[in-house]
């Protein structure tokens, strides 16, 4: 499969499973009801984006860095409202 070609698969890939966490996101942050949040998945989840993050850079992979750039964004602020709404 040629570069360009696969890349039709990549960017709409990245695109969904990226604008999937945008709902859950909103919603902690605007009800700070993170009560169904579990904390060992979202570490777990979080870590898990990052390693991709860091495998999208190594490979040169736009559409790997940039969905995981922003999950780790989105996964880091609901993972961070987790860790500080429950005080």
């Amino acid at each position: 499969m040629t570069e360009d070609f696969s890349l039709l698969f990549g960017y709409p890939a990245a695109f969904l499973t990226t604008l999937a966490f945008v709902p859950q996101a909103w919603q902690s942050w605007r009800t700070r009801d993170l009560s169904g949040i579990s904390l060992p998945m979202y570490a777990l989840f979080t870590l898990g984006v990052a390693l991709w993050l860091g495998y999208g850079l190594a490979i040169g992979s736009m559409p790997v860095i940039a969905s995981n750039g922003v999950t780790l964004i989105l996964a880091s602020l609901v993972l961070w409202l987790k860790l500080t709404e429950g005080r």
